[in-house]
């Protein structure tokens, strides 16, 4: 299934031989099979009703052997047969005694063992060394060619692609250096010459982990076939719900009260709030029915000339940033590192050393001589102050500032994207293209409606709205060039 790297050379398997898998592997299917919409070939495989299908009066669609969960739990119990794996995972410590490390690791171990390229075989063979070959090549962004990472440039997705392959190039680091003492691995993944494992393998088993993991009730994270086929719908477009039944199967339930006609398709959701973004980052797709972006994470960073700056960076344990959220009523920020960025030593923040009951010291910090763990609930010892109302205005003419270079950043390469060449011959997919113009699109609207909504806040607590805070949105879109200056001492 890792086409990218040298673990290649062989060939998918049809889809329409996943039933003799699912047999041999006790998977049973009620009413669904698993294959191409009629008509809609492109979108790949998906569940697909077999006969007219009626929530609440129907048995499980799908039922999966508790074996065949891929959990950390599982994999750890193969281990137990598998010396050569055990190895692997023993080798990586820490990481390999979590969901992700560990499901990555089996992934390609389990890719090794099937590529038929391997003379020398290692590790043993089970059902996800046949079902790795039913899943297809995601379309992930961590996929995409620099001239299509480009187009994302001033969306959120940018720094949060950069920072994923920062990540993945670390981690395949740390298998190298885990496994390179492992003679077999030396040999057959390091070696200069004849070694077979290359970075895109491992952008690979990610891409398959990311985009199929579901948090399972009492299992947590993990990957479960034939289930991880079925495609995204949210809302009411959702026709099942997956489960753990009391045997401690997966099962696949359609809804009470939806009604699936035959060849019609069973959609599960990937997760409902979730936003364009992370749809994009994580399943390569953001929602036909998504008008917005829902929210989006913009990162913040405490002043440089700020007097406790070093020491707020080494206590916060919060990430550097925040929230929006789109609401009927308005936008919703959410994040604690606003508030430690809003207020300083004459307000009442302070930090000491404390020395531990093990005779180890700590910076803490301290709110008006009460002390402050970790940050997370700062707002709520903020809230109880006469000052609130200025702390308040502080945060908000922040945010505000960070929401309009975030604007400027999208307004100021709008332009360019909108002339780059896509489509064959380029080196620009279509898919790509339109995927990056529309989460554009989607987190301007956002950021404008949370531009504006910070506006109208700031109003109302009776503050003049300065030239220098005020952005006429149309004129600002054509002259991206412009210098927003917003007055942070309120």
């Amino acid at each position: 299934m890792i086409r990218d790297g040298k673990l290649q050379g062989w060939l998918s398997l049809p889809v329409d031989t996943l039933p003799v898998w699912a047999t041999l592997n006790g998977v049973s299917f009620d009413g669904v099979s698993i294959g191409p919409l009629p008509g809609k070939e492109d979108r790949g495989s998906t569940v697909i009703a077999r006969r007219h299908l009626k929530g609440g009066h129907e048995p499980p669609l799908v039922t999966i052997p508790r074996d065949l969960i891929l959990s950390l739990e599982r994999i750890h119990q193969h281990a137990k047969s598998d010396s050569d794996f055990r190895a692997v995972l023993d080798g990586l410590d820490e990481f390999g005694r979590t969901a992700r490390g560990a499901i990555l690791s089996f992934l390609l171990m389990q890719s090794f063992t099937a590529c038929p390229s391997v003379v020398n075989k290692k590790g043993v063979s089970g059902p996800f060394t046949e079902y790795i070959k039913y899943l297809p090549m995601e379309m992930l962004p961590t996929f995409w060619s620099p001239a299509e990472c480009d187009l994302l440039t001033g969306t959120t997705l940018a720094p949060a692609l950069s920072a994923k392959l920062k990540s993945l190039n670390r981690e395949f680091e740390q298998l190298r250096v885990a496994t390179a003492n492992i003679p077999w691995c030396a040999e057959q993944w390091w070696d200069e010459v004849d070694g077979i494992l290359e970075f895109d393998d491992w952008l690979q088993v990610d891409a398959f982990y990311r985009s199929r993991a579901l948090e399972y009730p009492g299992v947590g994270d993990c990957m479960v076939p034939c289930i991880d086929m079925a495609n995204h719908s949210s809302g009411t477009g959702t026709a099942a719900i997956y489960e753990v039944d009391n045997q401690g199967n997966a099962v696949l339930l359609l809804r009470d009260g939806k009604n699936i006609e035959q060849n019609g398709e069973i959609t599960i959701t990937y997760g409902d709030g979730k936003g364009a973004c992370e749809m994009l980052f994580s399943y390569g797709f953001i929602e036909d029915e998504m008008e917005s972006a829902r929210e989006l994470f913009l990162d913040l960073s405490i002043p440089e000339d700020d007097p406790l700056r070093r020491a707020k960076s080494a206590v916060a344990k919060c990430a550097p940033g925040f929230k929006i959220v789109d609401a009927e009523d308005g936008v919703i920020f959410e994040g604690a590192y606003i508030w430690i960025i809003c207020v300083n030593e004459e307000d009442g923040l302070s930090f000491q050393i404390q020395q531990t009951v093990d005779g180890a010291q700590e910076l803490i910090a301290t709110w008006q001589d009460e002390p402050v763990h970790g940050f997370e609930g700062f707002r709520s010892m903020l809230e109880q102050d006469p000052l609130w109302d200025v702390y308040h205005l502080r945060a908000v003419s922040i945010l505000q500032e960070r929401v309009a270079s975030q604007l400027q950043d999208l307004y100021g390469s709008d332009d360019r994207v909108d002339a780059t060449q896509h489509g064959d011959g380029t080196g620009i997919r279509e898919r790509a293209w339109h995927l990056a113009k529309r989460l554009r699109v989607l987190e301007s609207e956002l950021l404008e409606k949370a531009y504006s909504y910070y506006e109208d806040q700031v109003s109302r607590q009776d503050r003049p709205i300065s030239d220098d805070l005020h952005i006429d949105m149309d004129g600002f879109r054509q002259d991206s060039r412009s210098t927003i200056h917003v007055c942070s001492t309120c």
